[in-house]
């Protein structure tokens, strides 16, 4: 790491401390309260040790960034969780969750350009897209950091990505849905689909696996409604599906199936539901009965192995295949 001047050190100070948001008018970050376990098991300590022996010879202390698409899911403290833990372990990670409040491009930019300034070594990043924010991946890059996708890639060069295959899971989803509404004696009507947005490749991806499992079938799949980060136009288009006459609704991410599991349990209603992520909330509609079933990813897995690979990169080593599923299950209330 190159030396650092007393501004350079009092900026990244400034900006660890007021995260993305560096102007007072703009929206506070609000990091969530860590009430979260988390779900990663226990590595081989030899591949700890390994690491540890050829960094630590150099002295260097490396500073790594997650940054995710924001911090309003549960699912992205998890990320942030098996990232602290790799840190701990490692001993030689000064690690910052540095996101944005909300999904927005301008502002993930902001906080990829503000990892520059703060002379970091290397990020982890959710992209929102994947071309869009590409030219802030490529001043990281023009600066020398290491870049590590997590969850969500975009197409831009890295060091490695981790993450479930989308596709297979949604299909997963899909065929899980089938299943139940044929126990129900169910085999046609609308399907509604919810998900973040059309830049959002996991969930793109997602929902082209939902659909392709209802090929050939007599169920009719609607236009997936996008809710960007608004549970209530989320929750109004839940209201839509049911009053349709829906027979199921599919939520492509966390924020997407807490809104629909919410909506059911305020009306009242009861619809086939399958979603995606495991927060406290989408748990809570599954032990109720509310929601059928949820694609549980291992998001812990992304960041505590996402940060280790860095940390390899950082210190010259092989870090292994450029793609790694971190794979899905699925839990429904039998398994609660």
């Amino acid at each position: 790491m190159s030396g650092k001047k007393l501004l350079a050190w009092f900026l990244s100070s400034m900006l660890l401390i007021t995260g993305c948001s560096a102007s007072s008018s703009e929206p506070e970050i609000i990091m969530p309260d860590k009430t979260v376990k988390s779900a990663v098991s226990d590595n081989d300590q030899k591949d700890n040790s390994e690491i540890k022996d050829s960094v630590g010879s150099t002295g260097e202390t490396y500073k790594i960034w997650l940054i995710t698409m924001d911090q309003r899911d549960q699912y992205w403290l998890n990320i942030s969780n098996g990232c602290e833990k790799a840190a701990n372990e490692l001993g030689n990670v000064e690690y910052t969750w540095n996101s944005p409040d909300v999904n927005n491009d301008e502002k993930q930019k902001k906080c990829i350009n503000d990892a520059v300034k703060a002379d970091v070594d290397a990020i982890l990043v959710a992209a929102n897209g994947p071309t869009n924010v590409n030219d802030a991946l490529q001043n990281a890059a023009d600066a020398g950091i290491k870049i590590v996708f997590v969850d969500s890639a975009a197409d831009f060069d890295c060091v490695q990505e981790l993450a479930t295959d989308n596709e297979a899971a949604g299909r997963t989803a899909g065929e899980k849905m089938l299943d139940d509404l044929k126990e129900n004696n169910i085999t046609n009507g609308k399907i509604g689909i919810i998900g973040v947005t059309k830049d959002t490749a996991s969930c793109i991806a997602r929902e082209n696996g939902f659909r392709a499992a209802f090929d050939g079938t007599d169920f009719e799949l609607l236009d997936t409604f996008y809710m960007n980060t608004d549970e209530q136009a989320a929750k109004k288009t839940v209201e839509k599906f049911v009053n349709n006459g829906c027979v199921g609704i599919f939520g492509a991410n966390e924020g997407a199936t807490s809104a629909i599991g919410s909506q059911i349990k305020e009306s009242g209603n009861s619809t086939e539901i399958v979603g995606f992520d495991t927060s406290d909330t989408v748990l809570g509609y599954i032990s109720e009965g509310i929601i059928s079933a949820t694609m549980a990813q291992n998001p812990d897995t992304m960041g505590y192995e996402g940060l280790k690979t860095a940390v390899k990169a950082l210190a010259g080593e092989d870090t292994g295949a450029k793609s790694i599923d971190t794979g899905v299950s699925v839990i429904t209330k039998n398994d609660m």
